[in-house]
């Protein structure tokens, strides 16, 4: 495992983000948002602003002005200070700070690049067309993010928690339903199992997703390509840790994030995936402890934690749906109340009023008010937060 902690505090160079998380509530001025009569958690506030002034905000300060997107990074951030194995904390923090891509460490030059894609070629993982770009997304620096961990969508622009701090509001959700599941398999059945690895597994299942899902100028976020047949980021996600020197036990439970091993068929696709990224980092996967001795399974037996991270990893069954609904209904807003034409919906000038009102209350918050409560709440609360 790596000991460097050089760049713990890289990317948080704004310093009031992480030292008003706390006093979140109270920092955020003005408005409250409806909430709906059902929901338990307090009401957040926060300031509204014109159309015009929503247009100018980059994505990463549209995250640091949301109350929900503070709370959920603070809570990953303390989860993660619970690791009881120093060394698996503080390398788990130090992505939380700066998911940078280390990986392409690796990668300097345009040979070194060719010759991983001829491996992944052949090995069947990628297109023979691919280009070395989507499998490896650009990066100028390997030792900084190219993102803040709290800054980036959850999922592809068209798909769950689509927006500025995503990233943090769905891994927070699924590191609570992992350790939901931890101790509910604890309390009723004493499965003995290790806290630290579901910890360290579920916080880190997404950390390449700042790097895959980039911001892209005109407000969306760049296209993920597939790697080994699922989304890149999941594999270049294992790959970082295997070339950190992660714990092969975190690695392997990270692997089961998309699938279990319950079945061979399921099995055969974790395989795949920490096939496909000990040829990203240039190791062997078996040599590592990350698969059987014949390279054709987990190691056995199966451990508890990886089908834990994997029953964590499922707020996308809510979330997709959701957001497919949401984006749609706000479309449908923006034309009716802020004069938006439908040909606008496919400009920065409604991905940057997207991108605002859903990390301000959350893709999913909308929902929630749009279920309970109805049309004229949702539009009265997008109302709340930009006004013409």
């Amino acid at each position: 495992m790596s000991n460097s902690t050089g760049e713990t505090n890289m990317h948080l160079n704004r310093r009031d983000f992480i030292k008003i998380s706390a006093g979140a509530m109270a920092a955020l001025a003005a408005t409250t948002l409806p909430l709906p009569a059902t929901a338990k958690a307090p009401a957040v506030k926060a300031t509204p602003i014109t159309l015009t002034a929503c247009l100018a905000l980059d994505p990463t300060t549209m995250s640091e002005k949301s109350a929900y997107v503070k709370s959920a990074y603070e809570y990953l951030l303390k989860t993660a200070n619970e690791i009881q194995a120093a060394g698996l904390r503080r390398a788990t923090l130090e992505i939380l700070h700066n998911p940078a891509p280390r990986l392409m460490e690796l990668y300097p030059g345009v040979a070194a690049k060719e010759q991983v894609r001829t491996r992944l070629v052949s090995a069947g993982y990628i297109k023979p067309t691919a280009a070395v770009d989507e499998f490896l997304p650009p990066c100028s620096n390997p030792r900084q993010t190219v993102l803040p961990f709290y800054a980036a969508p959850g999922s592809g622009y068209s798909s769950h928690h689509s927006y500025p701090g995503g990233l943090a509001t769905h891994v927070a959700v699924n590191v609570k339903a992992a350790l939901g599941f931890f101790n509910a398999y604890k309390e009723v059945s004493g499965l003995p199992m290790d806290r630290d690895i579901v910890i360290a597994a579920q916080t880190l299942h997404d950390l390449h997703k700042p790097w895959v899902f980039q911001w892209q100028k005109d407000g969306t976020a760049r296209t993920e390509y597939p790697l080994a047949g699922t989304g890149s980021h999941h594999v270049l996600s294992l790959a970082e840790l295997i070339h950190r020197r992660f714990p092969a036990a975190v690695i392997t439970a990270q692997a089961c994030a998309h699938n279990h091993p319950g079945t061979a068929a399921d099995e055969q696709e974790v395989v795949n995936w920490l096939k496909a990224a000990a040829i990203l980092a240039q190791q062997d996967a078996v040599s590592l402890g990350l698969l059987a001795s014949d390279g054709q399974t987990l190691p056995l037996p199966r451990r508890t934690e990886g089908f834990i991270t994997h029953l964590g990893d499922h707020d996308w069954v809510l979330s997709v749906p959701a957001a497919r609904w949401m984006i749609g209904k706000l479309g449908e807003i923006a034309q009716q109340e802020y004069h938006l034409t439908a040909a606008d919906l496919q400009t920065a000038a409604f991905y940057s009023f997207r991108n605002y009102i859903f990390s301000q209350a959350t893709l999913e918050q909308l929902y929630a008010i749009w279920t309970i409560k109805g049309e004229t709440a949702l539009v009265d609360t997008v109302k709340t937060l930009i006004r013409l």
